[in-house]
């Protein structure tokens, strides 16, 4: 038998999601979690990743996707190619693995559930500091390591600065709905559904 943990494996595309998950540690106590990232923001990289958390055996691999480095086609359809592989869960009885590995979509980037905290916003945002701009109406927000860890804790920063993970999850939800319903296909983040999963599997 494997080492089967309880025991969920967060893969981001870069150093903000790690800051913020490991700012969430609080959150979810009963739960042990890795936020990790691959060297390289590829899926080459980002798969090897994914089979290096199975073969550990770890029973949930969610991985975070920004998906403004999705839109040119080749890109685009080597991730839909990925998750499609692993649309099912990996089972290997022998090894003691079961393992779920799921997909969740932010357009464009992270910081759109950073803004969540605050407003909702179903605004086509062309690049990145368009976003960071809005979000920077509400609190001081750098997007680089110096600041993440000056702030001492992403999640508790936009709550003290008024900001609200409910109120996050809430607007998240929405912003998937509206895309469900074929109003949009842009401006929308998953993460609120990624919270309510890690919320269950802690209980």
């Amino acid at each position: 038998m494997g080492n089967q943990r309880k025991t969920t494996l967060i893969l981001g595309e870069g150093s903000t999601e790690i800051f913020y998950f490991m700012s969430l540690r609080d959150q979810f106590k009963g739960l042990t979690i890795k936020p990790d990232y691959p060297k390289h923001t590829n899926i080459k990289d980002l798969e090897a990743k994914i089979i290096n958390g199975i073969n550990s055996g770890y029973d949930n691999i969610y991985c975070v996707i920004d998906m403004d480095t999705k839109d040119q086609e080749h890109e685009h359809s080597l991730y839909e190619k990925l998750k499609r592989k692993y649309k099912n869960p990996i089972v290997k009885r022998k090894k003691g693995i079961h393992c779920e590995v799921k997909f969740f979509e932010t357009h464009r980037c992270t910081e759109l559930f950073f803004l969540y905290y605050f407003t909702y916003t179903s605004r086509m945002y062309t690049n990145q500091d368009l976003l960071l701009k809005d979000l920077n109406q509400h609190c001081e927000y750098i997007k680089n390591q110096k600041f993440f860890k000056n702030c001492k804790g992403l999640h508790s920063y936009f709550e003290k600065n008024g900001g609200s993970l409910h109120t996050a999850i809430y607007n998240s939800e929405h912003s998937i709905q509206c895309k469900l319903d074929g109003s949009r296909d842009y401006t929308y983040s998953e993460l609120g559904k990624m919270i309510e999963e890690l919320t269950k599997n802690n209980n």
